[in-house]
């Protein structure tokens, strides 16, 4: 475990250092797009982060490979290099669209074939476990054409769900963290030397998530572009291929006792099957509903528009910042939850607690339907807009309606509220705005009324101004 930690923090610490360069190096370059309609933010950001992510990736197999234990990981596995050539192939893709703006179908053709160089040196499902069958045995065809669809399923996944600052990375960083404790088990609970590498490549993604969002939470300073969605969305691939179709369940000594304790013991090996489709649920949920309705429009499914999960949220009336929360939310709520039943899938606690925790998640997404109001003591600690209006700002609101009950509360804020409307100062206003309101104020439409008559006054042989 302290190898692996030492992985994670090293290959954190060189994605995070990068970045800052990289992004000077971006401006420079120019990858800086003009905003377009389905963006979100407001002013030109650079793009090329999956520069730092593939050099941090780098520095993490590389510090893996001279580590005493992990070494063997190397030794006994060709699949670190078979990751390192895929993800390579992937990233020079990604620069060049962050650049230029390749074609979606030539990405495409890049994404099969990056996934096609993996399974030429050994990165490849060779069989599934399939629950009440057991081991079915995939032929070189089949094995081939189901890692190239996981893996161009699951970067476009994740290519689709980078739309908000700090989302993509966030969610992945979930994401493989559920999944390097799911692996770690396997690998050090079971003893299986090949659940290994899928371990390492847990937690070389955790890092490269890490050492990046610092630079990438709102409001971000770089985006990682798809150069890094697509890197990023290789590597959680690779994992799970590597642990769905290498792992052998019979070396796992699960098929023994009575029939009902083999199923649950062998919950673990089928896990697999649905822990990959469990850690991009969400991007994959959005990346379905945009085809569907890029099809049902008669538009292209690579077509781009703001009909995408995070979109919807800004509309309901989230936060930018809220609408990322939330959406780290689901995906720890589903991903933990996998994981959670393949420990124990007999325990009902277990069951209960994700329904508890999904209730939650409904509430927080209808929560700009209603504006809750904090009680008065929590006032200092809570945004403002939670908090009550106090009726003594203002030194007229006593007064009102003669101090009778509720009924004078309303109308002190009320008029505390009215106040304030006509006061530039209580709503903040600076510049030009505050110039203008200034103007309009009836004291000032008074003044100019009064010099009018003047005027008109001396024009019609008055005596002049009085």
């Amino acid at each position: 475990m302290r190898e692996y930690l030492l992985t994670l923090c090293i290959t954190a610490a060189v994605t995070y250092l990068l970045t800052g360069p990289v992004r000077k190096f971006a401006i420079v370059a120019g990858a800086m797009p003009e905003i377009r309609a389905r963006d979100v933010h407001r002013e030109p950001t650079p793009r090329l982060g999956g520069i730092a992510m593939f050099f941090g990736l780098c520095a993490g197999l590389l510090v893996a490979d001279h580590l005493e234990n992990l070494n063997e990981v190397f030794a006994d596995s060709n699949e670190p290099r078979a990751l390192l050539s895929g993800a390579a192939l992937i990233w020079l893709i990604g620069v060049l669209d962050d650049k230029f703006e390749i074609d979606a179908l030539i990405k495409l053709g890049g994404q099969m074939i990056a996934a096609g160089v993996m399974v030429m040196q050994g990165l490849t499902i060779l069989w599934l476990p399939i629950p009440g069958f057991g081991l079915f045995a995939l032929t070189q065809w089949q094995g081939t054409l189901l890692t190239v669809a996981l893996v161009v399923i699951t970067i476009n996944a994740v290519n689709f769900v980078d739309g908000l600052d700090g989302l993509a990375a966030g969610m992945v960083c979930i994401a493989s963290a559920a999944f390097f404790m799911y692996a770690y088990r396997i690998w050090y609970g079971y003893g299986l030397e090949a659940a290994a590498p899928a371990t390492l490549f847990a937690a070389i993604l955790m890092g490269m998530c890490l050492g990046f969002l610092p630079h990438n939470m709102h409001p971000a300073r770089i985006f990682m572009g798809d150069s890094g969605s697509m890197l990023i969305g290789l590597v959680l691939a690779a994992g799970a291929i590597s642990i769905t179709g290498q792992i052998d369940p019979d070396a796992m000594n699960l098929f023994s006792g009575s029939e009902r304790n083999t199923v649950h013991q062998t919950v673990p090996v089928y896990i697999p099957l649905l822990l990959p489709l469990t850690i991009i649920a969400v991007p994959a949920a959005d990346l379905v509903s945009a085809i569907v309705r890029r099809t049902w429009r008669g538009q292209s499914p690579f077509a781009a528009d703001r009909g995408h999960l995070h979109h919807r949220l800004l509309e309901i009336g989230h936060s930018h910042s809220r609408a990322v929360l939330i959406m780290y939310f689901w995906s720890a709520l589903i991903a933990f939850g996998a994981l959670a039943y393949s420990v124990n899938s007999a325990s009902m606690w277990i069951v209960l607690g994700i329904a508890a925790l999904s209730a939650l998640g409904l509430g927080l997404l209808l929560l700009p339907r209603f504006t809750p109001r904090a009680p008065r003591w929590a006032e200092h600690v809570v945004p403002p807009r939670y908090r009550r209006r106090r009726a003594a700002r203002t030194g007229s609101a006593p007064a009102l309606d003669g101090g009778h009950g509720d009924h004078g509360d309303r109308a002190a804020t009320a008029a505390a509220a009215a106040a304030e409307a006509r006061e530039p100062s209580a709503l903040g206003l600076h510049g030009s705005t505050a110039l203008s309101e200034l103007s309009s104020s009836p004291r000032t439409h008074e003044r100019e009324r009064t010099h009018e008559r003047e005027r008109a006054h001396g024009l019609s042989g008055g005596t002049g101004r009085k």
